[in-house]
């Protein structure tokens, strides 16, 4: 797994006018549509603020938020960005970013998080990273999320047209919060393209009706489909629903859905979409052979 590590925002060059005016044009109107102004926060009480956010979130005991504000403060004073989206004066989303290796090329979102569902906050928040990003010559953003979230997964793969590069097993080690429920905490790899032009994403709905089933789901119904150079594969529809009811259950999907990716990545696959019926779409990456799919919605 790339690890984040800040360094300074040096002479990195700039990035094309083009990409840069489609990201900053993506990010007002995401923004607008959001009803939501983002920005920067350097000020220790709008730190502070963004501290109890997340923690709130990500239901963490008091005292315990997932990123202290001196940690913030320090990742600020090296070089990163706290990202905040306000609705008038009220706090409803928040990004932190550092950048990572190659130096000055690339960020790492280290979280992210919308207080307000299905409203496009989480949208704003994003683009208004990329932008902050290329104005200083990065060109790409990583991050990780759960697999096993497909709300996630659609807006990470599809809404924003990242890929899953990488599957990380238990990368947190086991997470008590209200969040995490005890879960392990498999990880898929993010990979932004800042600067690519708009791509059209497959969600892969195509052809998976007449795929090979080649696994079976803890649930009795199919994991993993196949056809050709196509994989597919499901995950439970509300798998924070299934951790609060039947922790075990939830542990037993996790278990399966790790085995088909760690085996899928391993051959040169990646992550390229979700269908809005749960199921992953993977297809094999450029650095494999295959087709490049490397882009974002702008």
């Amino acid at each position: 797994m790339t690890r984040a590590t800040t360094t300074s925002t040096g002479a990195a060059g700039p990035p094309p006018e083009d990409a840069l005016r489609r990201a900053e044009q993506a990010a007002a109107g995401a923004a607008q549509a959001a009803g939501v102004t983002v920005r920067t926060v350097h000020d220790l009480a709008g730190i502070r603020a963004v501290t109890d956010f997340l923690a709130e979130t990500w239901g963490t005991p008091p005292g315990a938020p997932p990123l202290p504000a001196d940690v913030l403060i320090s990742a600020v004073h090296a070089g990163g960005a706290v990202h905040a989206a306000y609705d008038g004066q009220r706090l409803v989303g928040a990004a932190v970013l550092v950048f990572q290796p190659p130096a000055e090329r690339a960020v790492y979102s280290l979280v992210a998080a919308a207080g307000t569902s299905d409203r496009g906050v989480g949208l704003a928040v994003k683009r208004g990273q990329r932008v902050w990003a290329l104005e200083r010559g990065a060109e790409r953003m990583q991050w990780t999320f759960d697999p096993l979230l497909g709300r996630n997964a659609r807006f990470n793969l599809v809404k924003l047209g990242g890929l899953g590069t990488e599957y990380v097993v238990d990368f947190y080690g086991p997470l008590d919060d209200g969040f995490n429920g005890g879960d392990e905490s498999d990880r898929l790899t993010v990979t932004w393209d800042l600067g690519a032009p708009r791509r059209d994403v497959d969600d892969g709905t195509a052809g998976r009706e007449a795929a090979e089933v080649v696994d079976v789901a803890p649930d009795g119904g199919p994991l993993a489909l196949r056809s050709g150079g196509r994989l597919w594969c499901r995950v439970p529809e509300d798998v924070l629903a299934l951790r609060a009811k039947d922790l075990p259950a939830a542990l037993r999907w996790r278990h399966a859905v790790r085995e088909v990716f760690t085996a899928a990545f391993a051959d040169g696959y990646e992550a390229s979409a979700l269908s809005r019926d749960g199921w992953y779409l993977l297809t094999r990456s450029a650095r494999a052979g295959g087709t490049p799919t490397t882009g974002l919605e702008g």
